[in-house]
Parts: C-alpha cells; sequence; structure tokens
C-alpha cells in the first residue's frame, strides 16, 4: 500500500496466524482511540452503555 496525503499505512511484521489477532489488536485500539480524539468524543464514556447487575 502506498501511502498519501489522506492516508497513512500502519505497518505490521509478519506473524504467525495463532498469535496474529493479539498483534493487530493493539494498532487497531489505538487507531479508534485517535478517532475518537479526532471527532472529540469522550472515550471514557461511551454512548449506549447500560450497566447491568447480575445477583445470583
Amino acid at each position: 500500500m502506498v501511502e498519501s496525503e489522506n492516508m497513512a499505512v500502519l505497518p505490521v511484521a509478519p506473524t504467525d496466524d495463532c498469535i496474529a489477532p493479539s498483534i493487530f489488536t493493539i494498532p487497531l485500539q489505538l487507531l479508534s482511540y485517535h478517532v475518537a480524539v479526532l471527532k472529540v468524543t469522550d472515550v471514557d464514556q461511551p454512548r449506549n452503555l447500560a450497566k447491568s447487575v447480575t445477583v445470583e
């Protein structure tokens, strides 16, 4: 992929299929955090999140 003015590439090293989800999670969480910051969204107070209490 070629980087351009409107696009950035996050390089991730090739890895084994078993641990790939763990390796890809961190850059994707970082991306979602920065998108939320750009949208001026409070990342600590997600909307449509309801508390639930389970009593056993």
